[in-house]
């Protein structure tokens, strides 16, 4: 799935749109998706000057949009679903950063589904770079 099909499938945009491609995607179970931030991006300015470093925020964010295409895609596959326009994040939980993500690092975006009930969906993310995770969360979103 390319950055244009990703856009039908959340409300995100540039400069804040942290989803740049989907590599395999399983309605309503995973998604796998990869993500680059370029040295030119604004925040490497301030985070931090002479040793620029994905901020966790971002990083957070990037998961939790990889986890709307997750849910659009699913919603937009599903016949029998109800119009749903997006989601909300809720809650964070069990946050931890593993490893420095740096400009122009490859990160893939990796989120399954742990429980879905009526409109509320749990996911467990982690972030690579290359074989090491980066970061990794569990979350809860709402259908809207």
């Amino acid at each position: 799935m390319n950055k244009e099909e990703i856009k039908t499938y959340i409300p995100h945009r540039e400069p804040f749109l942290f989803v740049d491609e989907v590599l395999e995607f399983e309605p309503y179970k995973r998604i796998l998706a990869v993500k680059t931030f370029p040295a030119t991006e604004e925040f490497f300015k301030g985070h931090f000057p002479g040793h620029p470093v994905v901020p966790g925020v971002i990083l957070t964010e990037a998961l939790a949009q990889a986890a709307a295409v997750l849910l659009g895609a699913s919603v937009a596959k599903n016949e029998n679903a109800e119009d749903i326009v997006g989601c909300y994040l809720m809650g964070l939980d069990k946050v931890k950063f593993r490893k420095v993500v740096n400009p122009d690092d490859e990160i893939k975006l990796e989120v399954d589904v742990l429980k879905l009930r009526s409109k509320i969906v749990t996911f467990k993310a982690s972030a690579y770079v290359d074989e090491s995770k980066a970061a990794e969360a569990e979350f809860m979103a709402t259908f809207y």
